[in-house]
């Protein structure tokens, strides 16, 4: 809660500096906020009367048109196309005028008269040298303004990008698998056309409900993790109709109230559980299995999926077995990051996926 409340006041404050619709808001507090910086100081404070607001007058103006020419002038015209050296130059030239400027507008009105005597001349007078190098480091404030403005501007056109970079590769990668996992699907029909006409008739009626999961579930951007285990569930009995020495277990180790208030990406479990189908298949048509366990513990979901396998099968379209592994890798990158786990160990008869996912 303390970090929402602390990243909602940093939104905030970064907003005030570099949206459009707090311009005036930024104009103010600059304007204000060095009124009394400069009231405080020396320059203003040794003299008494309508003389130190006269002279208050000339610095704070000198002073505000310089930022303001720096900002509008030279920072965008010269400083953000990379000619720093003629920056500085122009700026110290900028600085100097204005100097000058002062030194002349506060020289005339101690020689109107209207100035009491023992004020024309004090003890400290800033020369003109020193007054340069104390203004050019007041007026650099404003450039750094300037550029942290440009670079919290560009932080977020390229967060908006990788953003849209993001969504758009998921997109891509998903809309990959989804034909991949349909190929294999009508590879397995086929197959039963032949030597099983009747079983090829409730495949098809099982693949109508996995086509209406994908319409109308499988396109949004989370799906409740009960429906993902009963697409898996259902695709594995699918799986059992065709293959009568097959055994299949899904095993959901998370309360029913839990697996209805999980959402997660779509799609996350079904290339393991494609391939551990494909690769189950024994040439002597002995027992095989495929064992899918899902549990949830400490905001973390830990997936397993568990096949037998033939060393002698070699599946036909073996040449294109890796295309779902690497998407559904690539996913867990563009998702996770950092923040997920997949061992995957093959041994001679079995093949074992754990995958670990935060939520």
């Amino acid at each position: 809660m303390k970090n929402d409340l602390r990243e909602s006041k940093d939104k905030k404050l970064i907003q005030l500096i570099i949206d459009d619709r707090y311009r005036i808001w930024r104009h103010a507090i600059l304007l204000v906020g060095f009124l009394p910086v400069i009231f405080c100081t020396d320059e203003i404070l040794e003299y008494s009367g309508p003389y130190r607001y006269y002279r208050l007058l000339c610095v704070y103006g000198s002073i505000m048109a310089m930022c303001y020419v720096n900002m509008n002038v030279l920072v965008p015209r010269i400083f953000f196309k990379g000619r720093y050296v003629r920056y500085v130059v122009v700026l110290f030239l900028l600085v100097s005028v204005f100097v000058v400027l002062m030194a002349n507008l506060l020289s005339a009105f101690s020689t109107s008269g209207r100035l009491p005597p023992h004020l024309v001349m004090p003890d400290r007078k800033m020369g003109f040298y020193e007054g340069t190098v104390i203004l050019v480091p007041i007026i650099l404030v404003t450039t750094m303004i300037k550029l942290f403005q440009r670079w919290m501007r560009d932080n977020e056109r390229i967060t908006e990008l990788k953003s849209i970079t993001l969504t758009m590769e998921l997109n891509e990668l998903r809309n990959q698998i989804n034909p991949h996992f349909l190929f294999n699907m009508l590879n397995g029909i086929r197959a039963l056309l032949h030597s099983d006409p009747d079983k090829a008739d409730m495949v098809i009626m099982k693949l109508s409900e996995f086509l209406r999961y994908q319409l109308y579930e499988n396109n949004e951007m989370k799906t409740l993790l009960r429906s993902e285990i009963n697409f898996l569930s259902n695709f594995l009995d699918l799986e059992k109709l065709r293959r009568d020495n097959l055994t299949v277990n899904v095993e959901s180790l998370a309360a029913a109230t839990v697996l209805n208030h999980i959402f997660l990406p779509p799609n996350l479990f079904t290339t393991f559980v494609e391939n551990a189908v494909k690769h189950s298949v024994s040439i002597s048509e002995a027992a095989s299995y495929i064992r899918v366990s899902i549990a949830v513990d400490a905001n973390r979901l830990y997936f397993s999926c568990i096949n037998s396998t033939d060393p002698g099968y070699i599946p036909s379209d073996e040449k294109n077995s890796g295309l779902g592994l690497a998407n559904i890798k690539r996913r867990l990158e563009l998702l996770y990051g950092a923040n997920y786990t997949l061992e995957i160990t093959s041994s001679g008869n079995e093949y074992n996926v754990k995958l670990t996912i935060p939520l």
